[in-house]
Parts: C-alpha cells; structure tokens; sequence
C-alpha cells in the first residue's frame, strides 16, 4: 500500500505561511529526496495555485542552482490532484481536479500500487489528520517567528490525540529542524 506523506513547513509560533519561510538550496536538497520516491502530491486549490505560478517556469527555464531546479522538474513530473470546490479546470501537466470526496479519494490512491504520496496543503493535513490517513508527517521548523498568517490545524479541530513516533531529525544551517514522525501503532 502506498504511503501518504505530510510535508509542511511551520513556524515556533504554529504558523504555515508557504511564502514566509526559508528556501534555500539545502531544503531544496532535503525535499528533492522526498519528491524522488513519490509520484503524486496532492493539492488544496491555495497550494497548488502558489505552486502553478512559479514552478512550471523553473522546470521550462532552469535558475543554475541545481537544488531548486532538479525540484521544480519532480514537481513538474508528478501526478498533481487538486481538491478544489471551486476551479473548473487545471493547467499545470500532470494535474488534475479530484473527482471524488477527500477520504474516498485518498483511500483509492492509496490501494493502487505506486510511489509515495506527498500532501503539502494545510487544510487537506488537518482533513487528513483527522480522517487518519496520513502515515508520515514531516514538519520543517523554520527559524521565524510569523506572528500572523494561517495557523496550522486552524480549520479542522482534531476529534482525539494522534499519537506518533519520532523517526528521525535533521538540522539544516539556516537553523531548520525537519522532525519526521510516523503513526504510532
């Protein structure tokens, strides 16, 4: 069964702004790892419209820092799925609209044989979170005190604890800690 991962970047005060955090060639390296194993991300319309209008670029007209541009070709090359009550279409390649609800859908995906699957969108985490489908978590502590933005776990209150297991760490020079958890039990 494939696996759904997590990957979310989050402030010390609980903030998940994607635009205010730090991205810098040695993240890039760390989330290229992740995105080689996977062949899916799964989007809410905010995420996947942030990541529309920058990425596909990077992939046509590489930037030189090989980090950055080898992510923006994973992104590129994998199955996008957008959950969206409002789009009507998508243009990225790759991408598609889910046709179904999120548990429904998710549950399909994850039956069919294939690479991991990578959720970067708040809302659907904490959806997700909920509906106890995620299997890994990978939080990306950034060095930066927001004081404003989205919060996350902010639009979907968790019904019980969701217990995990620390699996393994990394420091970053910029002063990111990635801390990688999976379900307990």
């Amino acid at each position: 069964m494939r696996k759904l991962i997590s990957y979310i970047n989050i402030t010390p005060d609980g903030f998940c702004d994607h635009t205010a955090v730090l991205a810098d060639e040695e993240l890039h390296a760390s989330a290229n790892q992740l995105f080689r194993n996977a062949d899916t991300g799964v989007f809410g319309r905010v995420t996947y419209q942030l990541m529309e209008s920058y990425w596909p670029s990077v992939a046509q007209n590489p930037t030189g820092i090989q980090s950055v541009d080898e992510f923006a070709v994973l992104l590129d090359n994998i199955e996008k799925i957008v959950f969206s009550r409002t789009m009507k279409s998508v243009e990225w390649q790759n991408a598609r609209l889910a046709t179904g609800g999120l548990e429904e859908e998710i549950v399909r995906l994850k039956k069919q044989p294939g690479k991991d699957m990578v959720v970067s969108s708040p809302s659907l985490i904490s959806q997700l979170t909920r509906l106890e489908l995620i299997d890994e978590y990978y939080f990306l502590v950034q060095p930066i005190l927001a004081g404003s933005g989205k919060r996350f776990f902010e639009t979907v209150e968790l019904d019980k604890h969701h217990h995990l297991e620390l699996t393994d760490t990394e420091v970053f020079t910029s002063g990111t800690i990635k801390l990688c958890y999976k379900k307990r039990g």
